[in-house]
């Protein structure tokens, strides 16, 4: 990613970090921006994120290490993930109507994670995301 698109993506984040306190309480906007500036593949991830259809924001601090966490925050799963399998394993069991992908490739190539259930309940109290799926199987993705 060029300096142009990561001042944009940077502006785009921080627009939406500004526009939703509620979910990143007591972290500042310029502890997360120099965190992105230190690590460019963690934008990158982000970027990712982003042109999928994503809304990435930061949900909170990983209690073990204190690394800023950022949710997939979209009222809606993007199209882009939408009818997918979670993993390999179901992917190669269908027999017909095969989906594009899994989950977990497309988590693991962009260097994010999926969330577990906990995390994604946790992320239920933070407003309403992934509302037209109806399993925590297909859930928005994190990155530390």
């Amino acid at each position: 990613m060029n300096a142009k698109d990561r001042a944009a993506l940077t502006k785009i984040l921080q627009d939406r970090f500004a526009k939703h306190p509620q979910r990143h309480v007591g972290i500042d906007w310029s502890d997360v921006e120099a965190r992105l500036q230190k690590d460019p593949a963690k934008l990158d991830a982000l970027h990712a994120m982003e042109r999928s259809g994503g809304e990435p924001d930061v949900i909170g601090r990983d209690k073990k290490s204190g690394q800023i966490v950022f949710c997939d925050c979209a009222a809606e799963s993007p199209v882009g993930r939408r009818s997918i399998c979670f993993d390999r394993a179901a992917l190669d069991a269908r027999k017909a109507n095969k989906p594009a992908g899994n989950a977990v490739e497309m988590a693991s190539t962009i260097g994010i994670e999926l969330l577990t259930e906990e995390e994604y309940r946790a992320l239920q109290t933070l407003g309403e995301f992934d509302r037209k799926t109806s399993s925590w199987v297909q859930t928005p993705a994190k990155m530390r």
